[in-house]
């Protein structure tokens, strides 16, 4: 999808108002994980490097509309100097006239740092006026939060109404990592999806089915599978209502010729707890009175074969229980075969991401997504609202 980018402007001597993803997880009011900052930077320091000043705007969790000191951007403010190098200035709010003021008096290489977007219902109404105000703080727009790329939200899509805009670098990453992943895949395309629900992934399970050689599935989700082929699944997640739409799914990939592996063995437990005993099932039926909470070693193997010649391989979702150590070796084995595949390797979604992360191994991965319910939309072949403003 072709987008406009920052490479395409001169930005020396104007005024950017760009829009970040600082969505970070904090701590007694301190960064536990500057991952989307740091993404962010490339953007910033083209801007900056090249006479810019920059308005830099993103929320922070989830105040809905309400002005709460613990989800402050200000929080965040030194960080940001810190990773730029920049003057960083706080503005005491959004938009208004005292924000005008700052914003009007920076100097290139400055940074003003306006206070969470969603202070304001009107940031996630999409609201015109909003919009328009937000607007007044720049002479151009640039989105580099794909993480919030999905939403129609005033500083993601409204905003473009009123400025010419463009795409940072990060977004224009995200795009092209998942464009290529969609539209020109190198064969064979192996896609693995975890997680908890069917519900949730089916969506990239049927917008893949056309273009993948091979699915896994695994997590949570396997087990309505498993149990409508007629396995015994004891007390594992199962979404009866979705027993229809794995059958469908699988009569397509087989019609197809596109090989789906499901759990072969497991990894149960008697309760969910991090403190349960792991109990290694060398079947793919389950005891009652068991749930599974990782795929076990001959899964493992299989997953391995598949992935020995892969092209392309997409990943999005855990294969088990990862938070609790007992259960976390088939989601861990996985990512270190996903950083070992020589072909090109994208992990997109919240857990997946955090998996990767956990183990160390982003920087052995072609493309990390920053966005997790943007990157699963993408995948299902959903317009983003926030990337459709940018395009040429």
């Amino acid at each position: 999808m072709a987008v406009r980018t920052i490479n395409d402007i001169n930005p020396e001597g104007k005024r950017v108002l760009v829009r970040v993803d600082f969505n970070v997880p904090l701590k007694d009011g301190k960064i536990t994980d500057d991952t989307r900052m740091r993404r962010a930077l490339p953007t910033l320091k083209s801007l900056l490097d090249r006479g810019a000043s920059l308005v830099v705007m993103s929320h922070l969790g989830r105040p809905k509309g309400e002005k709460k000191p613990e989800l402050s951007l200000s929080l965040l403010k030194d960080h940001l100097a810190e990773l730029t190098g920049a003057r960083v200035i706080m503005a005491p709010d959004v938009i208004g006239p005292e924000v005008e003021k700052l914003a009007d008096s920076l100097n290139p290489g400055e940074i003003l740092l306006l206070e969470n977007t969603r202070y304001y219902k009107e940031e996630t109404d999409n609201d015109a006026d909003f919009s328009a105000k937000l607007a007044k703080l720049g002479n151009l727009y640039v989105n580099d939060a794909f993480g919030a790329a999905h939403r129609a939200h005033a500083s993601t899509e409204g905003i473009t109404k009123s400025l010419p805009s463009f795409a940072g670098l990060l977004m224009e990453k995200e795009c092209a990592f998942f464009d290529k992943v969609l539209e020109n895949p190198e064969k064979p395309f192996v896609a693995i999806i975890g997680g908890a629900k069917v519900s949730s992934k089916i969506g990239v399970l049927d917008s893949l089915l056309d273009k993948a050689d091979a699915f896994v599935i695994g997590g949570g989700m396997a087990y309505t599978f498993l149990k409508e082929q007629g396995f015994t699944v004891g007390k594992s997640l199962v979404e009866d209502e979705f027993a229809q739409t794995a059958k469908d799914f699988l009569v397509k990939a087989e019609k197809q010729g596109v090989k789906v592996l499901l759990p072969l063995d497991h990894v149960v437990a008697a309760e969910f707890s991090e403190s349960a005993v792991a109990e290694n099932i060398d079947a793919v039926d389950i005891p009652d009175g068991k749930l599974a909470m990782d795929i076990g070693p001959k899964t493992i193997a299989a997953i391995a074969v598949l992935l020995a010649d892969a092209k392309t391989v997409v990943w999005n979702g855990p294969m088990g229980v990862f938070e609790f150590d007992a259960f976390a070796k088939g989601t861990l084995d996985i990512a270190n075969m996903v950083a070992d595949c020589k072909g090109t390797t994208v992990v997109g979604g919240g857990d997946s991401v955090a998996a990767v992360n956990k183990f160390n191994l982003a920087d052995r991965i072609d493309h990390v997504s920053t966005g997790g319910g943007a990157s699963l939309e993408y995948l299902e072949g959903k317009a983003l609202p926030g990337v459709m403003a940018l395009k040429e």
